[in-house]
């Protein structure tokens, strides 16, 4: 099964990181997926220091989302099946 993103990138950025993976020879949505795979597998890492080209408020939002998540905060619990996580976000 997949699942569809949708999120904003700065256009500039986008046509870079397009123009790149042309160059490569291989669809932008493979790299995405690629990089999606390797975070998800911890072989990709972000640090506080990656988010220095947000804006102020933003860049707060994000140091103050991975600090939490460093220290186990903030998190939902993991569920094995869909009944437990509705029970959790009625409650």
């Amino acid at each position: 099964m997949t699942n569809k993103m949708i999120f904003n990138v700065d256009s500039k950025i986008k046509e870079r990181a397009m123009k790149q993976a042309r160059q490569d020879g291989v669809p932008f949505s493979i790299v995405l997926k690629l990089a999606t795979k390797a975070y998800a597998e911890g072989k990709l890492r972000l640090s506080i220091s990656d988010v220095s080209s947000f804006n102020e408020v933003t860049r707060k939002e994000i140091k103050q989302a991975l600090e939490d998540i460093e220290r186990g905060k903030n998190l939902s619990p993991a569920f094995t099946n869909a009944k437990g996580a509705i029970a959790y976000l009625n409650k």
